[in-house]
């Protein structure tokens, strides 16, 4: 019945792991799924005049607006000093510039929500670690009881054993 008790005791005290935490989500696709169609057109802006692509095609067209208005035998459309290239070249600036700083300042924020997703998941990780700890602790405490009645129980049985080897 003591080791009934004893054993109803441990029971009790056994821990059960809760999940007391919101569930991990994809903060890349709630991030996406939440952009309006002009952040997505901004960010494919940004993603095109970012590429090698690019500059390689918009390398072409200058150097082939410049070498047909030097040596255009009919008509110079834009004569050196090619205003109207510089003319275009600032419009596309002009334009280019807000556009990709929008997208780089929603990739800084989509970052700022990396950053807090990761400190989430860490402290998720740290509860994780203490309550195994505390369970680790726990069969600890079970572990040297066990051992201590095993050694009191062996006691009484030298003890026996030496009264009946006497007796």
């Amino acid at each position: 019945m003591n080791d009934q008790s004893l054993a109803q005791k441990w029971e009790r005290a056994r821990l059960r792991h809760k999940h007391e935490h919101p569930e991990v989500v994809n903060v890349n696709l709630s991030h996406d799924q939440s952009l309006t169609a002009g952040q997505r057109i901004a960010d494919a802006f940004a993603e095109v005049m970012g590429s090698w692509n690019f500059i390689i095609i918009q390398s072409l067209i200058l150097s082939g607006w410049i070498a047909l208005n030097v040596i255009a035998y009919v008509r110079h459309w834009d004569p050196y000093p090619f205003i109207l290239l510089n003319l275009a070249l600032s419009f596309q600036a002009a334009y280019a510039a807000p556009i990709i700083m929008m997208s780089q300042n929603r990739q800084a924020d989509k970052d700022r929500l990396m950053a807090e997703h990761d400190y989430q998941i860490n402290l998720k990780a740290e509860q994780e670690v203490k309550a195994i700890m505390f369970h680790l602790e726990q069969q600890d405490e079970i572990m040297i009881d066990i051992l201590r009645r095993l050694e009191a129980q062996h006691q009484a049985l030298l003890a026996r054993g030496m009264d009946a080897a006497r007796g």
